[in-house]
């Protein structure tokens, strides 16, 4: 079956959507590792900063199962979720519900990429700026290297009460995660998603359940 008009510029809408992003986040992401050494801050704002940081885990820095089976599982949900939103085209859903999908699968191919390709092609950024394509080979291996953050928004610093159980006479950092701009594409896009096609989630997934079905 053709493809009409309409579901053809929601394909190129939504690819260049997927390729804009990624090309920003991968342009952030190798200017920080070449010119920044791991624990540099760059202050922009008093409340927004460029701090280097890496990690092997999920999005803000979490860190929750190794890098290998984390990456094959993030190739496996893109995978999928271009799948879905092809299929959502074909069925002629809203355009803006089909962006925000493509950049939650832009922002889980930038860091696919970070964690796929990075520690083959950068030596380590400890003490040093990491060079692109080292002669002595990368940091890492083919699927086991680490996502770049850079983006610490730092806005609230102050010390919890002296009375406060646990925490007392702490400082206190609002907000304190470090991340990258596909962490924020997918964050932003699931909120506009919760927020404003919460209905086209719904019949989305109501639709797959029912083709399942059958």
């Amino acid at each position: 079956m053709a493809l009409s008009k309409i579901q053809l510029r929601h394909i190129w809408s939504a690819a260049l959507a997927v390729t804009l992003l990624l090309i920003c986040d991968q342009a952030f992401k190798v200017w920080v590792k070449t010119h920044m050494r791991l624990g540099d801050s760059i202050e922009v704002f008093s409340w927004f900063k460029i701090y280097f940081t890496e990690n092997p885990g999920m999005a803000f820095g979490i860190e929750l199962v190794d890098t290998y089976i984390l990456t094959i599982f993030r190739i496996i949900v893109v995978c999928l979720l271009g799948g879905f939103i092809f299929r959502l085209i074909k069925r002629d859903y809203n355009l803006g519900f089909i962006l925000c999908l493509s950049l939650i699968l832009a922002g889980a191919l930038g860091n696919i990429i970070d964690c796929t390709f990075y520690g083959v092609l950068f030596d380590h950024s400890y003490g040093q700026v990491a060079t692109l394509m080292p002669n002595g080979g990368g940091y890492s291996t083919f699927l086991h290297g680490k996502v770049v953050d850079m983006l610490y928004f730092p806005l609230i610093k102050t010390t919890w009460p002296s009375w406060l159980p646990i925490w007392g006479g702490q400082d206190f950092v609002f907000f304190r995660p470090i991340f990258n701009v596909a962490d924020s594409s997918i964050c932003v896009s699931v909120f506009t998603l919760l927020i404003f096609y919460r209905q086209s989630l719904s019949a989305s997934f109501s639709k797959e359940k029912d083709l399942h079905d059958e």
